[in-house]
């Protein structure tokens, strides 16, 4: 892991680290893209045909009864399952959907005569959930049977009708978790065909309104392609940790550093504190820890670094400025100075991997700085906000005129004679 000091000789070169880290983001995403393009341009224009031809080609399949999961399959791999794990998948379900249950917004209407509202006039939202989604589920280096958890659960709680999954090379572990869920669509696709598959839809597999869930570059970029056309989450990039602690032991820091790490050669994990000595024992614990994982290993070389702040002021604010997907504070009076995360782990206790599988919250989250900007996925991805207002005779007498100037103002003419002409009056022309 690379150390830098924000003061003294080396404050010229943490400047440009900085500004480096917060600038990280989809530029890789040009690499692949003419290639993602062509993928993309042909499902879209011959459907299933290119689809098959590229699922042949990219994952191994043939014909398109092979692309889809029975629910015999998904049922049988349920069965074979160790059962202490079937018992972890089913608790890490219900911690995920009684969450989402509490995030899930309600329908409702203001009372006419509040203290803050206009006699007259109610106003509120409908809360209506999307049709359907497309949720795409990583299966490169390992199973990822928790993704599939985290982005159809929500969904569930929304009240989707219709939830698609998609995934390469298919774990049992994964088959499992869909049949726990009651998936009923599960497709054997990966990579740029398939997202082009769920936004564009094939005889096979029809589109959906949304597609969620992370991926390697190639889904990354499709899902940027198609995002005019069907609706994303975000594009997630590789993964991301980011602990600040005065107090924390260097044993866990250096613990969840290699463990985030260990996802991909590209993720990115800093520690920021004001302690050197803190600072070389969790450069030295990384070390021996990642020894025996060489991709946390690489991911470490890569793009581990170790931040001296000159204060803990600047420690936080620098925390800020990097916008993590992941991050740890040593306490909960933390929070109140926490601005930019994706999701945050409260002392050492938290271990950000209990986040990844069991806690509740979601682990598909924003990264490359887009944590300045919204949060990780949640239940509020699949519903939609339909606002509602209703106005009395009372109403538009009080608002009216208001409104009608507002509208003159603007040369929208009949605009203004839309509202006078409730109030019985005509515009001035």
């Amino acid at each position: 892991m690379k150390l830098i000091r924000t003061n003294g000789r080396g404050a010229q070169a943490a400047a440009e680290t900085l500004t480096a880290l917060e600038r990280r983001g989809g530029a890789a995403l040009d690499a692949v893209m003419p290639a993602v393009k062509r993928i993309v341009g042909d499902v879209r224009r011959r459907g299933d045909r290119a689809l098959l031809r590229y699922a042949q080609e990219l994952d191994g399949l043939s014909g398109p009864d092979a692309l889809r999961v029975t629910p015999e399959e998904m049922a049988a791999a349920w069965k074979t399952l160790d059962p202490a794990l079937r018992e972890a998948l089913r608790t890490a379900a219900a911690q995920i959907r009684g969450f989402a249950k509490r995030q899930m917004p309600k329908s409702q209407k203001s009372r006419i005569g509040s203290a803050t509202s206009v006699r007259g006039l109610k106003t509120g939202q409908l809360v209506r959930p999307l049709g359907s989604v497309g949720c795409y589920v990583p299966s490169g280096r390992h199973p990822l049977p928790s993704t599939l958890l985290m982005t159809a659960i929500p969904a569930q709680v929304a009240g989707v009708e219709r939830i698609v999954a998609v995934s390469p090379k298919l774990a049992p572990e994964t088959l499992a978790a869909a049949h726990l869920l009651g998936i009923k669509e599960f497709y054997r696709l990966g990579g740029a065909h398939a997202v082009a598959a769920l936004a564009y839809g094939t005889a096979t597999l029809p589109r959906v309104e949304k597609i969620v869930g992370p991926g390697n570059l190639y889904v990354t970029a499709a899902k940027r392609l198609v995002a005019f056309d069907c609706a994303i989450d975000m594009l997630a990039g590789p993964t991301e940790i980011v602990v600040t602690s005065e107090r924390g032991r260097a044993e866990d820091i250096a613990a969840d550093l290699v463990a985030q790490a260990e996802h991909d050669p590209e993720a990115l994990a800093i520690f920021v504190t004001t302690r050197e000595d803190l600072a070389r024992a969790v450069i030295a614990e990384t070390k021996m820890r990642s020894r025996e994982n060489p991709v946390a290993r690489e991911a470490l070389w890569r793009n581990g670094v170790v931040i001296i702040a000159a204060s803990v002021a600047e420690a936080r604010a620098i925390t800020n400025r990097l916008a993590a997907e992941h991050l740890t504070v040593d306490a909960a009076s933390d929070l109140e100075w926490v601005e930019n995360a994706g999701s945050v782990f409260v002392g050492r206790w938290s271990a950000q991997p209990m986040g990844d599988y069991i806690s509740g919250p979601n682990h598909t989250l924003p990264t490359g700085g887009m944590a300045r900007v919204r949060g990780g996925l949640s239940v509020n991805d699949f519903v939609k906000l339909i606002t509602v207002q209703e106005y009395t005779a009372e109403g538009v007498r009080t608002l009216g005129p208001k409104a009608a100037l507002l509208a003159e103002a603007e040369g929208l003419i009949g605009h203004a004679e839309a509202i006078r002409t409730r109030l019985g009056k005509r515009s001035v022309r």
